[in-house]
């Protein structure tokens, strides 16, 4: 196999384990690749390896690396293959950020991979599927209470790493000893939690986007409900919880930007005192700086968006035993309320219609008396097609009931026939 030749097949084995390896996750862009960075130049590289590990190396050789380049990086045994994924400056930055040392000892940069290695590298992946298969089987019938959830074998082979997740603490000492004397390579097991676990295998979050943990995200800070409260979000587990089971990470992205807006918000348990009845809080739109308030008008609760300071004056007015005369000004006409359907509302026992302040003079009320007058038109048209058909069945009663009537009559006339018919037998006989 010439170089050429050579060339060609590892770039085809490149696209297909990237196709089967998910080797694509954690990418970063080179913001730096078209500038000249001759003076530097960074002798640690940055390799992937398979789903979200990676790990920085020394490139003692000063090997020319470029982004995408796979690579026979030291390993303990043995090597291993990686992808190349950071070069240049950018490592630099990428290592303060991870708070990794530059004086700290790196593992060594061999060469680039050959086609041998690929192979082998290939060969020990395609083994990954059924081992985890076969491992979850081992662990169940030894009653460990741990989940395998996926196994990353090395480059050459000689190893494999066995990612699972535990609640509590697992001795597996006796597994260790069943795996190495079932799959004849060494063994290291990782825990690794919830979390990580869904940036391996990666998916689509219900924003549509793939989901962060498996994009960019690689340090998992704790979230808790109290952000979804401060952002006025329904506590609902199954919308706030992620592909992993746990809070979305991304409850945390605008957290601080909803405590500071509703900083100088009023309390939201405080109810208000008008001159048409209590008005309580019901939600909050935060960035439109808008409180909504439920009140009863006219045995019919309605809902009104009131603005933050109106709130506020209402409140200091109460402290001062000042009932207002409503929740919003005579020139406030751009705030939404929600007006109630009476006759539904009654009917159906919800708020139906929907209007805004400039959608009343809209309201044409003689519509809904000509649509009221058309159904009782409607009702007394079924009143007297009821009717119709009462007499009807009445008129087929007088019907049946002549009938028999006529069978009455027919059946005296037999019987009396009969009776003549007796008397005259019996004068002839005494004749």
């Amino acid at each position: 196999m010439n170089q050429q030749d050579s060339k060609q097949y590892i770039e085809q084995k490149c696209i297909d384990l990237c196709n089967t390896r998910s080797c694509c996750k954690l990418k970063t862009s080179d913001w730096l690749d078209d500038v000249n960075q001759g003076t530097m130049r960074n002798d640690i590289i940055e390799i992937r390896f398979k789903n979200t590990r990676k790990e920085f190396f020394y490139n003692i050789n000063k090997l020319n690396l470029k982004v995408g380049d796979i690579v026979a990086v030291e390993a303990l045994p043995g090597h291993d293959i990686g992808t190349v994924s950071m070069v240049g400056h950018l490592v630099k930055l990428q290592m303060k950020k991870n708070n990794v040392s530059e004086d700290g000892e790196f593992k060594k940069i061999y060469r680039k991979a050959r086609a041998t290695d690929i192979e082998k590298w290939k060969n020990a992946t395609d083994l990954e599927s059924a081992t985890m298969l076969r491992a979850r089987k081992i662990a169940d019938r030894l009653n460990l209470k741990m989940k395998i959830g996926d196994v990353e074998y090395q480059g050459d082979g000689t190893k494999a790493i066995f990612y699972y997740i535990a609640d509590e603490r697992v001795d597996f000492r006796e597994l260790i000893k069943i795996f190495a004397e079932k799959f004849k390579v060494r063994i290291e097991m990782k825990q690794i939690g919830a979390r990580q676990e869904a940036g391996r295998i990666g998916g689509i979050g219900p924003c549509g986007r793939e989901i962060c943990c498996s994009t960019w995200m690689h340090k998992f800070v704790s979230v808790n409900t109290t952000a979804a409260k401060e952002q006025d979000l329904s506590l609902n587990t199954q919308k706030l919880a992620g592909q992993c089971g746990k809070l979305k990470c991304c409850l945390n992205y605008e957290h601080k930007s909803y405590v500071d807006a509703q900083k100088d918000f009023p309390d939201t348990s405080i109810v208000l005192q008008t001159k048409k009845g209590k008005a309580f809080h019901q939600k909050t739109d935060i960035y439109k700086r808008l409180m909504w308030y439920s009140i009863m008008v006219n045995n019919v609760p309605s809902l009104v968006a009131v603005s933050v300071e109106r709130v506020k004056e209402i409140i200091e007015l109460n402290k001062q035993n000042i009932v207002v005369e409503r929740l919003l000004t005579e020139n406030n006409t751009s705030t939404i309320d929600i007006l109630a359907d009476v006759d539904k509302y009654r009917n159906k026992g919800k708020v139906v219609a929907i209007a805004s302040q400039n959608e009343k003079k809209q309201f044409k009320p003689k519509k809904r008396k000509v649509e009221v007058g058309s159904r009782k038109v409607e009702v007394g048209s079924r009143k007297t097609e009821v009717g119709s058909r009462k007499t009807e069945v009445g008129s087929r009663k007088t019907e049946v009931g002549s009938r028999k009537t006529g069978v009455g009559r027919r059946k005296q006339r037999d019987v009396s026939r009969k009776s003549e018919d007796k008397k005259q037998k019996s004068q002839e006989k005494n004749q």
